[in-house]
């Protein structure tokens, strides 16, 4: 936490104009760590998603979150805003080659396997492109083929993901395949309206719920806190991203915008993803819930990209 809040303090007091035209060519570096980590990654939990520096280990993928935003704004605002002014009559052209880089990012990080976090790059850069001006038609198109050709790409998943699909609709045995969300949601409701205490949790401290310091960690929270910390916790998110929005808003930059709603977008999804997940309306995928799951390279990358959101807040009046 301590080397998080120096991250956080260097990207919120430095200025970023320089080090985002930088930013650019280091997301060409990013894909090289992603090839790298599928060829000679770290394994643990039957996934490459590491790369062992010794000291520690980082997620490469997590680094994609905060180098992306910057990556898309830097290509538009040197190859196309100035050409058509940040007008949204963009020719679709243009879109080509973020959109290349974009699902040549998600099929690398797809491939290590990490679904979830390949799901939040993918639709985390499309919404930066849609905010640019990618056309609408792109993505009534881009769903139609998706729902038509569904049978194809279940076939294109691994048999675990399929599985945990299943579970999302009450498919699987309680003791195998569902034996995980049956123990998140066991934790969440017997923490009832106050909680059990600070630590008191059973489902957690007697091991039946499984990664209960790093993805079902808001099962913990109910657990020990109940619903009234449950609530208190999604009440400080739904403030923080108010406040986050309300900045982009207020910001009278282009490029700074893309940055600041792609950095949003990560942790934004992210949530709600990993809290969708555990109380059981959505599968389960490795996703940490932001500034509370356990895991170095994912608190350094949510606590860098709120210092820049910090830094465009306090420079948004400046440029």
């Amino acid at each position: 936490m301590i080397s998080g809040m120096v991250l956080y303090a260097f990207f919120c007091f430095k200025d970023l104009r320089s080090f985002s035209k930088v930013g650019y060519q280091a997301y060409y570096v990013v894909l090289a760590m992603l090839v790298y980590t599928i060829l000679g990654g770290w394994i643990g939990m039957g996934a490459k998603r590491w790369i062992s520096l010794y000291f520690f280990r980082f997620q490469p993928s997590e680094v994609v979150k905060l180098f992306l935003p910057v990556f898309i704004a830097s290509f538009f605002s040197s190859n196309v805003l100035k050409k058509y002014g940040g007008s949204k009559t963009i020719p679709i052209k243009n879109f080509l080659y973020p959109l290349g880089i974009l699902f040549a990012s998600f099929i690398l990080i797809r491939k290590q396997p990490d679904l979830g976090t390949a799901l939040i790059v993918l639709f985390s850069g499309l919404l930066m492109l849609w905010f640019i001006g990618l056309n609408r038609k792109f993505f009534i198109i881009s769903g139609c083929l998706i729902v038509l050709g569904a049978p194809i790409l279940w076939t294109f998943l691994k048999p675990y993901q399929q599985k945990r699909i299943k579970v999302l609709f009450g498919y699987g045995d309680v003791k195998k395949e569902r034996y995980q969300v049956e123990q998140s949601k066991i934790a969440i409701g017997s923490g009832g309206l106050t909680g059990k205490g600070f630590l008191q949790g059973t489902q957690s401290k007697l091991n039946f719920l499984p990664e209960d310091h790093t993805d079902f960690i808001f099962s913990v929270i109910c657990e020990e806190w109940g619903f009234l910390g449950a609530l208190l916790v999604l009440l400080l998110f739904l403030l923080l991203f108010i406040r986050l929005f309300l900045v982009v808003m207020d910001v009278t930059s282009f490029f700074d915008q893309i940055i600041a709603l792609g950095l949003i977008a990560h942790i934004l999804l992210s949530v709600c993803i990993n809290i969708g997940m555990v109380i059981g309306i959505l599968p389960v995928v490795g996703i940490p819930l932001p500034l509370f799951s356990y895991g170095l390279t994912n608190l350094w990358i949510n606590l860098a990209s709120l210092g820049w959101l910090n830094n465009i807040a306090i420079r948004r009046f400046y440029y």
